[in-house]
């Protein structure tokens, strides 16, 4: 693998507005992620992971190193996955599908994610991932972890660390949820989920 590079944003600064400010991307991606990708880039010599993808890494790295490791892994998911606002914004084809088929109906899917992110203590993430049957699932990983860890394949997630909406707001954790639900890129959850 080499040195690892701090992920390009597939849109402009400010193209996520109002639901995540430019300044909180500049912040969160430019700061945040760029700190991770620095320090774990900093631990790779010597390590034995030098060549190591970074699924990998997050696999069977232990400490620091995993937790930049994971940190990276998931806000690339994380920022990967969002284009500018649409008011209606709802997944089609086989994903759709499958929420219905595994949560109800979306709006039903949408409540428990939501709750979940929200009830989520301290830090960290919220998950919808596929487990090898293609079922899918909603689970909360505190700090760094991720789904792949429990053997899942993880399609969309909601950042819940501070960082993340404390700028555009403050404490308010489950308005910053609800919001994001106007910028989520289904085609590439979509794609993630194939």
């Amino acid at each position: 693998m080499g040195k690892l590079e701090l992920m390009a944003l597939p849109y402009a600064i400010d193209a996520l507005e109002p639901v995540i400010s430019k300044q909180t991307l500049e912040f969160h991606h430019g700061k945040h992620l760029a700190g991770y990708v620095n320090n774990l880039n900093g631990m790779l010599p010597g390590s034995g992971f030098e060549d190591a993808a970074l699924e990998e890494i997050a696999l069977k790295a232990q400490g620091g190193m995993l937790n930049n490791a994971g940190q990276i892994l998931n806000h690339n998911l994380y920022f990967g996955q969002f284009s500018a606002p649409k008011a209606e914004n709802a997944p089609t084809g086989k994903l759709a599908e499958a929420i219905v088929h595994d949560f109800g109906s979306f709006e039903a899917f949408k409540e428990a994610f939501q709750k979940s992110g929200t009830t989520l203590f301290g830090s960290g993430w919220v998950w919808l991932s596929a487990d090898k049957d293609g079922k899918l699932v909603i689970t909360q990983e505190t700090n760094a972890a991720n789904p792949i860890q429990k053997g899942l394949k993880p399609l969309l997630t909601f950042d819940v660390w501070e960082h993340a909406y404390y700028l555009d707001y403050q404490n308010r954790r489950p308005e910053h949820l609800a919001a994001l639900w106007q910028i989520i890129d289904w085609n590439v959850i979509e794609q993630r989920y194939q």
